[in-house]
C-alpha cells in the first residue's frame, strides 16, 4: 500500500520550508558583473561570476536578475562542491535566452545545470531555449541534427525549490531532476508545440521526496515523466495538454534498474493528450518494479488513451525486443477518474506474461466515447473494482 501519511508529511514540511521568508545577507546583481539585458550581448561570464561570488559567501545570498533579456548562448554548469552557503536564491525577473542558432547549444546535454548543490531556489523568470529550429530539423528527418539540450537540470542535489518559472521551447526536456532529495516545484509553466519531439515537461528519476504543485504543461512529449529510482513523489493540481500525459517510464531500458514506488497524482486535467495516466515498460528483462501508485481525481477531455499500462512499449515498432517485460507492477489505484476518451478502448492494461500486474484497483471511474459503447482491455492483470466503473471492468 502507498505510505500516504509519510508522503503527505514530507510534502507539508517542504511547503513550510518554502514559505519561510529569509532576507538574504548579500545580493549579487548580475548587472554588476557585466550582464547586459539587451538580448544580444553574451552574459554567460557575468552569471558564472555572480554564482562564484554567491558560493563564497557564508550567509544566505540572492543572485538578482533584473528585467530584460539575457543572452546565454551556451551551456552553463553551476557546481556546489565548494559552496560555503547552503542558501542561494536565483531571483529572476527577466528572460534568459539561448542562441537562435540551435547548433551552438544543441551539442550540449544541458543548458543550465546545477550539480551537487544544496539549498538552491529559483524564483520567477523565463527560460527561452529557442528550440523550434531544432525541432524542424528533427521533424524533417534531416541528417546532422544534434540531440539538443535539456533547459534546466538538477543533479545530485538536495533542498531545491523551483517556484513560478516559465520554460519555453526547450530543445529537449524542459526540467530534469536526477539523483536529488527534497525538491519542491510550484507554479511552473511549460510551453512548447504539440509536435515538438522529446520535450518532456518535468522528468524525475533516481530521486526522493519530490513535490510538484499547480503546474501547467503544454508540450510534445510527456508532461511529467517518472524514471527509475523515483521514490516518494507527490503531483497535485496539474494541467496537461497538448502532450503525452503523465507517464511512469519508460522502464526496463536496463537489466539492472531501480524501482518506482510511492507515487501520488491528484487533481490532474488532461486536454487532448495522447495519454492520460500511463505506466510503460519495454518488453525485455529488468529488475525494475512499480509499486504503490495512486491516481486520484483526474479529468480527461478527449484523451486518446485515458488509462493505460503498456508493458510492450516500443515506439514506432522499430527493433522491438521479442521478450516479456521483467518489470513487476503492483498496488496501483485509479480513483475518481472521469471524462471523455478519444478512442473506444478507454482502459487498457497490457501487462507482462511473466510478471502479471497485480493489485490494480478501479474506483468510481466514468469514461465515455462519442456517445458510443466504451471498452476496456486486459491482458495478464489481476485486480478489483468498486463503485461505478464505466467502461465495464475487464479485471
Amino acid at each position: 500500500m502507498v505510505n500516504v501519511t509519510n508522503c503527505l508529511y514530507r510534502v507539508v514540511v517542504l511547503m513550510i520550508l518554502q514559505s519561510l521568508v529569509v532576507e538574504s545577507a548579500f545580493i549579487y546583481n548580475v548587472l554588476s558583473f557585466g550582464a547586459k539585458p539587451n538580448g544580444a550581448t553574451d552574459s554567460t561570464q557575468a552569471f558564472v561570476d555572480a554564482w562564484s561570488a554567491a558560493c563564497a559567501s557564508n550567509d544566505s545570498t540572492t543572485i538578482s536578475v533584473p528585467k530584460g533579456r539575457y543572452l546565454l548562448p551556451s551551456a552553463i554548469k553551476f557546481r556546489g562542491d565548494k559552496c560555503k552557503t547552503l542558501d542561494i536564491t536565483f531571483q529572476i525577473d527577466g528572460t534568459l535566452i539561448a542562441s537562435s542558432d540551435y547548433r551552438i547549444l544543441g551539442q550540449a546535454n544541458n543548458w543550465l545545470s546545477f550539480e551537487r548543490v544544496t539549498g538552491v531556489s529559483i524564483v520567477g523568470g523565463t527560460l527561452d531555449a529557442k528550440g523550434t529550429a531544432l525541432w524542424a530539423c528533427k521533424l524533417a528527418a534531416s541528417t546532422g541534427c544534434p540531440n539538443g539540450a535539456t533547459s534546466l537540470r538538477f543533479t545530485n542535489s538536495k533542498n531545491i525549490s523551483i517556484n513560478g518559472l516559465t520554460s519555453l521551447n526547450s530543445q529537449m526536456f524542459h526540467i530534469v531532476v536526477n539523483g536529488c532529495q527534497d525538491v519542491y516545484i510550484r507554479g511552473v509553466k511549460v510551453n512548447a508545440a504539440g509536435n515538438s519531439p522529446n520535450t518532456d515537461g518535468i522528468h524525475v528519476q533516481l530521486s526522493r521526496n519530490v513535490a510538484i504543485f499547480n503546474t501547467s504543461i503544454k508540450t510534445g512529449d510527456d508532461c511529467v515523466s517518472i524514471g527509475p529510482g523515483m521514490k516518494d513523489l507527490w503531483v497535485e493540481q496539474i494541467s496537461c495538454g497538448p502532450g503525452h500525459g503523465i507517464s511512469i517510464g519508460s522502464l526496463a531500458k536496463d537489466l539492472e534498474e531501480e524501482g518506482v514506488q510511492n507515487v501520488t497524482v491528484r487533481n490532474a486535467i488532461f486536454k487532448g493528450t495522447q495519454n492520460g495516466l500511463r505506466i510503460k515498460s519495454w518488453p525485455r528483462p529488468s529488475s525494475g518494479f512499480v509499486q504503490g501508485v495512486q491516481f486520484i481525481d483526474a479529468v480527461m477531455l478527449n484523451v486518446q488513451n485515458p488509462i493505460v499500462i503498456d508493458q510492450k512499449y516500443c515506439p514506432r515498432n522499430i527493433n522491438c525486443p521479442a521478450q516479456a517485460s521483467g518489470v513487476k507492477i503492483s498496488d496501483v489505484l485509479y480513483r475518481n477518474i472521469q471524462g471523455t476518451s478519444g478512442r473506444a478502448v478507454a482502459i487498457k492494461f497490457d501487462c507482462s506474461a511473466t510478471n502479471p500486474c497485480s493489485g490494480i484497483r478501479l474506483e468510481n471511474v466514468s469514461l465515455t466515447y462519442r456517445n458510443q459503447v466504451v471498452q476496456s482491455h486486459c491482458t495478464n492483470v489481476n485486480g478489483n473494482t468498486s463503485g461505478i466503473v464505466q467502461p465495464n471492468s475487464c479485471l
